[in-house]
């Protein structure tokens, strides 16, 4: 399934493109947004792997909205101005709509998108598990499968289309989806604090203020929590459960 969400200011259009989404069994509408700042609280509580985008907003265009963006998803540019594509696909977009958006155009789009997620899945599904301890993966990184010890592990970091795992001995990047890897991992050393983060629990020193501590190459490094994951963490340790 491709989580998806929409970003229009017109309410019309929000309908179009929910209507068409429900007709294609592979999306999965999570949210219908507004504008960029209801797109931007999506995008940081929910792993998004698809974002239908207007241009024209108030306050701020589509077009910038990404650019603010570390770690995008996919994006299909949706405006009545066709004078935008070039920007648009400069910008790495993975399809640019122009409306009225008939629903054969936007399936065309779809698929597209749909065929990228899938292919990137099916790269990120190149981690291996090895031997019966458990303590241990290899992942695909560098043209070799490396060896990654979980208790060497700090953290682990999700940058669009890769995955930095960052080790006592250095980094690993490897082209993954973040949830991808999560699957991987057991839940008792591992815990998701962000959607762009995951830690190792036995490293975390300190949790302050909306921040999990962990001493990186002698210093310091301050990892966010977000809004979605705090609670639960909070609880974990508070019940001593970690």
């Amino acid at each position: 399934m491709i989580n998806t969400i929409i970003v229009d200011d017109e309410p019309l259009a929000l309908d179009v493109l929910e209507t068409y989404i429900e007709k294609l069994p592979d999306l999965h509408l999570v949210k219908r947004c507004t504008n960029a700042f209801e797109a931007n609280e999506a995008l940081k509580n929910n792993d998004i792997d698809l974002m239908f985008l207007d241009i024209q907003m108030p306050q701020l265009t589509g077009i910038d909205f990404v650019k603010t963006l570390t770690d995008p998803p996919l994006v299909i540019f949706t405006t009545a101005y066709s004078n935008y594509a070039i920007e648009g696909f400069e910008l790495n977009a993975t399809d640019y709509l122009l409306k009225p958006i008939s629903l054969e155009r936007f399936m065309k789009a779809a698929n597209k998108a749909v065929e990228q997620i899938e292919l990137k899945r099916k790269e990120s599904a190149q981690v291996v598990e090895i031997g019966d301890a458990g303590d241990f993966i290899f992942v695909k990184a560098d043209k070799k499968f490396v060896k990654v010890k979980f208790s060497e592990v700090l953290y682990i970091e999700g940058l669009k289309d890769y995955v930095i795992i960052r080790t006592e001995k250095g980094r690993v990047i490897t082209l993954q989806t973040m949830k991808s890897l999560e699957e991987k991992l057991p839940s008792k050393i591992f815990r998701r604090i962000h959607r762009s983060y995951i830690v190792n629990i036995d490293k975390m020193e300190a949790i302050v203020g909306n921040m999990v501590e962990v001493i990186e190459k002698g210093q310091a490094k301050h990892i966010p929590i977000g809004k979605n994951y705090r609670d639960e963490l909070l609880e974990l340790v508070n019940d001593n459960k970690l």
